[in-house]
């Protein structure tokens, strides 16, 4: 007997494996067959929102009726994980895939519309008014060619100030291998006792030393003033204009006639930050940081220019002779201008090689690199020198 209740319980469960497959088989068919009158058989394209919600309804009634998710997903040729991202959500949406190609609504205006549209916003009539104001007035007028959303989405591409987005070029790269290579200058604003007026401070310093080589202050903005400015500093450095790089922005005093006169006649080379750009002047813009949170800066406005032209007198004294840039080694910019610089680092080496003899113990690693920075970029993104670009404006 016992025997005989084990044979019917294995017969009991082959034949409850049976239905199911032979219930899995039945709705899988019908699944193919209705798949079949509605779509043609092979899907081979991308399922539109409504035909997403027929595929899920198809699907969901061919598990209800036996069959697995997964074949039921592979009949109408989707991934399981395909289903679960049409009804992640409850509801079946439209595919989100920025790339996707999808098919034109059935309510788009026609070519001949927007023509229209774009004809009728031209008008002398209406080419000043908002389409809240348009649509309005041509129902007056008894004609009606689209709401007011659709004249805005196809106004704002085609009226007003509107400009496609221009491409500008990177500035050109520059090495500064040495003092006297490449100039960097710009000019900031220093507050006065009276409000909105402002004194400007013209300021050129050599990126390879970070020495400030020559500074002016002025109640004005003039390619005058900067022009002699420029002219100055060469005759204190020593240098031939011929050959050296002057970088700055795009300001007026920048790009001044006179300015530009006085730089092509010597043989200088103009350099622009493109449009718009903040990081295209990165030493002048750095300097300028250095000067205006220096805990030294007056709290107060400055009363008159004497006093602005004594405490920036003051300052460039102290940046050039004692203040240790964290850029170049932390040695000052004068000592690396005029070349004492690779002494004072080796003899940091040699000192920090002695302390390592005499306590080898407290150095995990090697002593700290004195070695001299080297050659600095300009824009290094332009001549495959990043890494250098990057370690400099950094510091």
């Amino acid at each position: 007997r016992k025997a005989d209740e084990k044979r019917i319980k294995e017969l009991e469960r082959d034949l409850k494996r049976k239905e199911k497959a032979l219930a899995e088989t039945a709705a899988l068919l019908v699944l193919r067959k209705k798949a079949q009158a509605i779509w043609g058989g092979h899907r081979g394209r991308m399922i539109n929102v409504p035909d997403r919600r027929r595929a899920v309804e198809l699907i969901n009634e061919a598990v209800e009726a036996g069959a697995s998710k997964k074949k039921a997903c592979s009949e109408l040729e989707i991934s399981s994980r395909t289903y679960r991202r049409w009804t992640q959500y409850g509801s079946v949406k439209a595919d989100g895939r920025p790339d996707a190609e999808r098919q034109a609504p059935a309510n788009k205006l026609t070519p001949e519309e927007r023509q229209q549209i774009l004809k009728t916003c031209n008008e002398a009539a209406y080419q000043s008014l908002p389409p809240s104001q348009i649509v309005p007035a041509l129902a007056d007028e008894g004609i009606y060619i689209a709401s007011e959303s659709s004249f805005y989405r196809i106004m704002i591409h085609h009226r007003g100030k509107d400009q496609a987005p221009r491409k500008v070029a990177k500035p050109a790269a520059y090495k500064a291998a040495g003092p006297n290579e490449v100039w960097s200058w710009d000019i900031t604003f220093l507050a006065t006792t009276v409000t909105g007026l402002f004194y400007r401070l013209y300021l050129v310093m050599d990126i390879y030393s970070r020495k400030i080589v020559g500074w002016e202050i002025h109640e004005n903005e003039t390619a005058e003033n900067a022009s002699l400015l420029i002219r100055k500093a060469c005759l204190a450095e020593g240098v031939s204009e011929r050959g050296l790089v002057l970088h700055s922005d795009n300001g007026s005093p920048m790009k001044g006639a006179t300015m530009l006169v006085t730089l092509q006649r010597p043989g200088v080379v103009p350099s622009f930050s493109r449009p718009s750009v903040s990081n295209d002047n990165p030493y002048s813009e750095s300097l300028f940081g250095t000067m205006k949170y220096t805990p030294a800066f007056p709290s107060k406005p400055f009363e008159n220019l004497g006093a602005a032209r004594e405490w920036v007198y003051g300052f460039v004294h102290g940046y050039n002779e004692e203040h240790r840039h964290s850029g170049i080694q932390f040695v000052t910019p004068a000592q690396r201008h005029n070349g004492a610089e690779r002494s004072i680092l080796v003899k940091r080496d040699a000192l920090y090689q002695a302390a390592k003899q005499r306590n080898p113990e407290r150095w995990s690693r090697g002593t700290r690199n004195w070695e001299p920075v080297g050659e600095v970029w300009l824009n290094p993104e332009n001549d495959g020198t990043e890494e250098t670009g990057i370690r400099e404006e950094a510091a």
